[in-house]
């Protein structure tokens, strides 16, 4: 049982190391600013030549017909797009980004049809205010910007067609670990790297490209089976199967506000992605933001709610203290009893729990509790690692925004240098040298992956550790009073 508890701590340990480290040890080295890319084309577009995608049929060799440009807007919000309907530019002031800066290229977002002859793109002319014609095709579009910064786009026509919406970008990931992705929500979140390839035929409530805490994003007012097509080239291709007289889409470019979007419906708010941990997360988010509004720093609500999140967890840290307090006090007793009977089994097991009884350890004790704190403590990373609100947080002093890095590495200094403190206070309770080893080397290894994510993840991490030792203090002189035998 005792060899279990090791092994419980262990992979506790390196789920940790695993799930900070990861964008760490993948993320390319950190280009400074998001380049506004030249348009991609795909090599059929640029050629006239057939279409490979699954049932897309041929592509219209292209015309080449100078473009007119239009624009939306209403209040602050405008969206420009050209008359082959390729949105260009989307400007909201809720954004703290530009559009080009997200998406990554100069024409996003385009729209073609099939009348039968292969998928093309239309030419059309403004013939009223937001409607507008494609005489060639008997295609009307009329167009509707929304009081939140939504544009729908209607499409009809008296020939039937099939619609095929492409995503274009460029793969990039930042040094904070924010990747580039075309989303895709089904029933449920799926990233798709950008230039990777895959395929699939479902029904899609929205999609759209996803890139440091921004989303561009195109929704159906209902679910439609579509097939989607990721591409090397870095295109993401969704297309119907069926040939109809009319389609609607609405486009959207915002901060990945999980209230906001919420709002907008069709499950926006999974852009937000807290994956497995979200019913802890979204409360954990819904906490920053109240004490956000009694104190109107950022920082000070990750350290508020830190300290609420460690005192309801105490009585699970208290037993865990006491559990392992324990077991290191009976560990020599346990030894005895391991070289004794090692060469019988059955028995070290029957004297091992007996000790254990006597004693009132719990081999598995001071474990349990930490596996049960482990959703919270994920779901805390996974709200600071994708929560908007961190996004140009001013804190203090030499940290003015929580979603960056830490310039000069103060935090994550400061939390390895906790970490090692907290690990000469914990009772060791592992007698093998090699997990010893590992242990030690726990610190380093957290300081060395934090120093480029979130100075708000390191906040966190630093303050929860502080807490953790107090805590550990205070159950330790506690039990120097108690009578209990075994723990004194």
């Amino acid at each position: 049982m005792d060899s279990e508890q090791k092994n419980a701590f262990l992979a506790i340990s390196l789920s940790a190391v695993i799930l900070f480290g990861w964008q760490y040890w993948f993320a390319p080295k950190k280009q400074e600013s998001a380049p506004i890319e030249a348009p991609v084309t795909t090599p059929a577009e640029r050629a006239g030549k057939a279409d490979t995608t699954p049932g897309a049929g041929p592509i219209e060799p292209a015309v080449q017909v100078s473009a007119a440009t239009y624009t939306v807007s209403r209040g602050e919000v405008s969206v420009t797009f050209d008359s082959n309907l390729a949105v260009t530019d989307f400007k909201n002031p809720q954004t703290a980004f530009g559009f080009n800066d997200t998406v990554g290229v100069a024409k996003p977002f385009k729209v073609q049809f099939d009348f039968g002859q292969g998928f093309t793109t239309v030419n059309v002319a403004q013939t009223a205010d937001n409607t507008f014609f494609d005489a060639t095709h008997e295609l009307t579009v009329s167009t509707k910007l929304d009081e939140k910064g939504v544009l729908a786009f209607n499409v009809s026509s008296s020939k039937a067609f099939r619609y095929r919406l492409q995503f274009v970008s460029e793969a990039k990931k930042l040094e904070n670990g924010q990747q580039r992705f075309f989303d895709i929500y089904t029933d449920a979140l799926t990233h798709l790297d950008v230039g990777d390839e895959d395929s699939k035929d479902q029904a899609i409530k929205w999609a759209g490209i996803d890139f440091n805490y921004h989303l561009f994003a195109v929704y159906f007012e209902k679910d439609t089976n579509l097939i989607y097509k990721n591409n090397t080239d870095s295109t993401l291709a969704i297309h119907s199967n069926k040939s109809e007289n009319a389609m609607a889409f609405n486009v959207v470019y915002v901060k990945k506000d999980y209230d906001y979007l919420a709002s907008l419906g069709h499950k926006l708010q999974n852009a937000v992605d807290f994956g497995i941990w979200g019913f802890f997360a979204v409360w954990i988010l819904k906490g920053l933001q109240y004490f956000y509004t009694w104190f109107p720093n950022y920082g000070v609500s990750i350290i508020l709610l830190t300290f609420l999140i460690r005192m309801i967890t105490f009585p699970l840290q208290y037993k865990s203290i006491v559990s392992m307090k324990k077991l290191q006090l009976v560990q020599p007793e346990l030894t005895k009893i391991r070289e004794k009977f090692k060469d019988d089994p059955q028995r070290m097991q029957k004297e091992s729990m007996e000790l254990f009884k006597k004693s009132g350890a719990n081999p598995i004790g001071g474990c349990l509790p930490l596996v049960l704190q482990m959703p919270v403590f994920f779901a805390f990373y996974k709200v600071l690692n994708n929560s908007i609100e961190l996004v140009g947080a001013d804190f203090m002093l030499w940290i003015h925004d929580l979603s960056n890095k830490d310039p000069y590495y103060v935090l994550p200094v400061l939390m390895t240098g906790a970490m090692f403190l907290q690990q000469k206070l914990t009772p060791n309770t592992i007698s093998d040298p090699v997990q010893k080893k590992i242990m030690l080397f726990m610190p380093i290894i957290f300081g060395f992956i934090m120093k480029d994510l979130p100075s708000g993840l390191s906040l966190y991490i630093f303050v929860s550790t502080l807490l953790g030792i107090l805590q550990q203090v205070f159950v330790f002189n506690a039990k120097k009073t108690s009578t209990d035998p075994v723990v004194v």
